[in-house]
């Protein structure tokens, strides 16, 4: 993925931990590794996955982030953690 694109994805996040951008859209959040600038996980607000290309490892590690840190969505100033 160009580097424009996922500089973009991280200015829109709502939350970025551990490389991970995290953006809700309407009931869903999405997340991003802006690592790789490939994987990716849809979620609802209680973390159950919808949707992911993530292998297994790296979804519990998303799913750990989440549970750890969702609660700073509602933060307007945490970008990075």
């Amino acid at each position: 993925m160009p580097e424009e694109k996922k500089q973009k994805i991280a200015e829109e996040a709502d939350m970025i931990v551990r490389g991970y951008a995290f953006k809700q859209n309407g009931e869903f959040i999405h997340i991003f590794n802006l690592n790789d600038g490939f994987s990716a996980m849809v979620i609802d607000r209680d973390g159950t996955m919808i949707e992911t290309n993530m292998d297994e490892i790296e979804q519990v590690i998303v799913k750990n982030i989440w549970d750890h840190d969702s609660k700073y969505m509602e933060a307007q100033d945490a970008k990075v953690l």
